[in-house]
């Protein structure tokens, strides 16, 4: 009876809450199992607008991607910044940034993403590229045959280091690679805590990640950094803008720093993962992309191999469109980003049709694009793997149709509206960057048979990761 009664006792225009009979949890338990599931379970019940009780929030979730744009435009009386400020201030240990001590901070460090695009954003790219070519070379010296790794820890060891280094710069020390990998084993333990901070569990109960956390903030300090050779003018122009804050300590503005590395590279370690994973998985996705970055290089006159110094304008990786479908393809298959708005007071959103859904002050407003991205609506055999669905007639396809109508959002592994990634853009770049240098270097294959599968625990937060990692090789292409 007060299941039903959670459900239906609701003000006029309020959606149906589904409340669960635990108090304060609600259904943060069954959410946190297999949110997909659960969200589709109460679509088909209750339509595409409901609120869920988790875990003391009041969240309502919005299904029709066409009723997407609604939230998206509302961002005056939607608000994201001010939660995701809060979220990232706990789970990285830096004061919140409020406007009374911190004056326009926020919006200074908004401004910096200005070197995530346009001109910038090709310097960036550029020395990305020799850094991943760097690594690479490195690598190719011990793999005079056939070497065998694990797919996840190569990707992690080569996309960690090339970022670090593109953003941060060179740990000049002769061991420099050592202090980079020191710090990337300290990331992967804090980086399994993550899902938990986020979920607002106290530090304190997740064993050591409070001391890890620690000292990777400790890596960060202004006297460690000054050591680091060639680093980005992102970080630089962050530094420079933390020093006109004199209530910032120097811990404080090392945690930032901290906070960026983890944006940086905390979704697209997986990304890349889940990337090459399906290109090995399937040898004809592997075969149309090969064929591609031969065929480019061909024709730009440069030779493959790691002693030759790759160069790619951004026009000319754009015009992979083989890699960049594959590329999305994996995407669109393993990212679960819930895309979450605040309602800054009693307010009555409009919708399509004459719709209008009442909101209360203080409850979230969630999309969960997931539902999208496996609509079989939308994407035909949603679960099969499918190298060129962003292909028609050889150039990129950006039009996908639901019930007849053509979608405004069909793919959304970066958020959206004022939530969306900054550094979607370079993290783009790098991921292809990655497959380029490997597959025009080396011959590469899966050297177990095994079925890898998303794991379920950062559902809502990015990009999964796979449950278990996966042995391939590779050699030196002849």
């Amino acid at each position: 009876l007060f299941i039903f009664f959670s459900v239906f006792n609701r003000k006029t225009g309020e959606p149906p809450l589904i409340n669960g009979w635990i108090p304060y949890l609600g259904k943060a338990l069954i959410f946190r199992k297999d949110a997909y599931k659960f969200l589709l379970d109460q679509q088909k019940k209750f339509g595409d607008i409901f609120t869920v009780h988790i875990a003391g929030r009041y969240i309502t979730f919005i299904m029709d991607p066409f009723q997407y744009v609604y939230v998206i435009r509302n961002s005056k009386q939607l608000e994201f910044h001010e939660f995701a400020n809060k979220m990232a201030s706990k789970t990285f240990d830096y004061p919140a940034l409020s406007k009374g001590k911190f004056p326009e901070l926020k919006e200074n460090l908004h401004r910096i993403y200005q070197y995530l695009q346009g001109k910038p954003l090709d310097i960036i790219s550029d020395h990305m590229m020799k850094n991943l070519q760097d690594i690479f070379e490195w690598k190719c010296s011990q793999a005079t045959d056939w070497e065998t790794e694990k797919m996840y820890k190569f990707c992690c060891s080569v996309m960690f280091e090339a970022s670090f280094v593109t953003l941060y710069g060179r740990v000049p020390a002769a061991d420099g690679h050592k202090v980079i990998s020191e710090i990337r084993d300290k990331f992967i333990k804090f980086d399994a805590s993550f899902p938990y901070l986020a979920a607002n569990i106290p530090i304190e109960l997740l064993g050591a990640t409070k001391k890890v956390r620690k000292e990777l903030i400790h890596h960060f300090l202004l006297q460690n950094m000054t050591k680091w050779l060639g680093g980005s003018k992102v970080v630089q122009a962050r530094q420079d803008i933390f020093e006109k804050y004199e209530l910032l300590g120097d811990y404080d503005k090392a945690a930032h720093h901290f906070a960026f590395l983890w944006a940086s590279v905390g979704n697209t370690i997986p990304a890349t993962f889940w990337a090459m994973y399906y290109l090995l998985r399937h040898p004809e996705a592997l075969a149309a992309v090969r064929d591609e970055i031969d065929h480019l290089l061909q024709s730009t006159g440069q030779k493959r191999g790691p002693t030759y110094n790759i160069h790619l304008t951004r026009e000319q990786l754009d015009n992979l469109v083989y890699l960049e479908s594959a590329l999305n393809e994996s995407l669109r298959m393993c990212s679960s980003s819930m895309n979450i708005r605040i309602s800054q007071e009693d307010f009555v959103l409009k919708l399509e049709g004459n719709q209008e859904v009442v909101l209360r002050k203080g409850d979230w407003i969630a999309l969960y694009p997931q539902i999208l991205h496996m609509d079989p609506e939308v994407y035909e055999d949603p679960k099969e793997y499918r190298f060129d669905r962003y292909i028609e007639n050889g150039k990129k396809k950006t039009t996908f149709y639901k019930a007849g109508r053509k979608l405004k959002y069909f793919l959304m592994p970066f958020g959206s509206g004022i939530s969306m990634c900054p550094g979607r853009f370079l993290a783009m770049n790098e991921m292809k960057m990655f497959l380029f240098i490997l597959l025009s270097h080396f011959d590469v294959e899966l050297a177990e048979n095994k079925a890898v599968r998303l794991d379920n625990s950062r559902m809502g937060l990015g990009i999964l990761l796979p449950d278990v990692d996966i042995a391939f090789r590779y050699k030196l292409r002849s």
